[in-house]
């Protein structure tokens, strides 16, 4: 088998409808359409961010005065999982559900200077009911190719300019894949992208995930039309830069170390 999936996990005609429009400035999910991100909040102030292993992705922002944090990476001042809450649909001021966190587990090689290994598992606190609102992102198997110039979607609560006011209803863009050595030029990210991350993007900038996405996903669909997800928004020069594409967590890379934390 290509990948590891149930028969709920990226599966669905009306699972995803996405635009070739940018986070930044781009267009909002419908309902309905498009469920492989979820949000979380927490009050911590500095930006962490964290990578969840049970049914959905989690993102944060800011609301009411707290800053509500990307998920994907946190260190470990900001991973008590009282701390957070997630919440899931495409709206974070009228979501789906709300639920607890159980436990956060960051990878114990995580090296923030280099935003190696950028990846981290959350547990909930108890078990998501799948609607027509509320589904799983199949996760790839160690082996499952991406191939170079693939469309891929990321999806996320950011800002639509760099530096600018995060949103409540989730968006959505269409890039594809860099190869790494690419990314690696010196014109580009000059030798930054190691081998667990991952370049999405187009050449003339303009699509590109931006502040408050950390965590969410990039999803690709294979030929089954079954979603996975490939990449895990990590970094990147400002937003939407010519030569400067997002980077991401490469989840291929870590496929096997989120099966042995996880059992999945």
């Amino acid at each position: 088998m290509n990948a590891l999936f149930s028969l709920e996990c990226g599966a669905g005609p009306d699972l995803i409808t996405l635009s070739e429009q940018r986070i930044i400035g781009g267009t909002e999910a419908a309902g309905g359409k498009l469920a492989v991100a979820s949000q979380s909040t927490a009050g911590k102030k500095k930006r962490k961010k964290i990578n969840k292993w049970e049914e959905e992705r989690e993102e944060k922002r800011e609301k009411e005065g707290k800053k509500e944090e990307s998920l994907q990476n946190l260190h470990s001042d900001n991973s008590n999982p009282r701390e957070w809450i997630a919440t899931f649909g495409i709206s974070t001021t009228n979501p789906r559900l709300r639920m607890g966190v159980r436990s956060i587990l960051i990878h114990n090689n995580y090296i923030s200077a280099t935003h190696e290994n950028d990846i981290a598992l959350v547990r909930l606190e108890n078990s998501v009911t799948f609607t027509r609102d509320i589904h799983s992102v199949c996760l790839p198997a160690a082996t499952q190719n991406i191939p170079l110039g693939s469309t891929a979607y990321v999806t996320g609560w950011g800002a639509q300019e760099y530096s600018g006011p995060t949103v409540s209803q989730l968006r959505q863009g269409q890039v594809r894949i860099i190869s790494n050595d690419v990314c690696n030029a010196p014109y580009s990210y000059n030798g930054a992208i190691l081998s667990g991350m991952l370049c999405a993007g187009v050449p003339q900038g303009g699509v590109d995930a931006c502040q408050g996405d950390s965590g969410g996903p990039l999803v690709q669909e294979d030929s089954r039309r079954l979603w996975f997800v490939v990449g895990i928004v990590s970094w990147g020069d400002q937003c939407g830069l010519p030569d400067r594409p997002g980077v991401y967590t490469r989840v291929t890379t870590y496929r096997d170390w989120i099966r042995q934390q996880t059992g999945i």
